[in-house]
């Protein structure tokens, strides 16, 4: 496993959105657009509902994603950072995790997910192996 630095952790809390890759049945990726957060040594993500991506994540825990940063390298290249990774499912929980990190991506005071009683989804957690991408992070 791969440690999330303090600058990989302020990349991860940022706000910014990350872009989730998962490994469809055919050996194709599939990709999602996802808030993420850091619970412990773990990247988490909530999902409300079945999908493509948790049946994926359960037949195949091998997932990358890629988040872009602040700041440039030497000759003006934005900074982004990459992250391979394994993820094992939580069932229940999403609400809660979505109301949290609504509070980064939506602001202060929101109530997410919108809606009386939401499903209690996934949790998906991700125990990152490697980083890349251009950053203080990289080599």
């Amino acid at each position: 496993m791969a440690t999330i630095t303090p600058e990989i952790r302020a990349v991860l809390t940022s706000g910014r959105l990350a872009h989730l890759v998962t490994v469809n049945p055919d050996g194709s990726p599939q990709l999602s657009v996802v808030w993420i957060g850091v619970e412990n040594d773990e990247i988490v993500i909530g999902h409300l509902m079945g999908g493509r991506k948790v049946a994926n994540i359960a037949r195949d825990p091998r997932v990358a994603m890629t988040i872009e940063a602040e700041g440039a390298n030497a000759v003006g290249l934005a900074n982004y950072l990459i992250v391979y990774g394994t993820a094992r499912l939580v069932e229940g929980g999403a609400p809660d995790l979505l109301q949290r990190l609504a509070e980064v991506y939506l602001g202060p005071g929101v109530n997410f997910p919108p809606m009386d009683d939401p499903p209690d989804g996934h949790v998906i957690l991700i125990k990152p192996q490697r980083f890349g991408g251009i950053g203080p992070w990289s080599h």
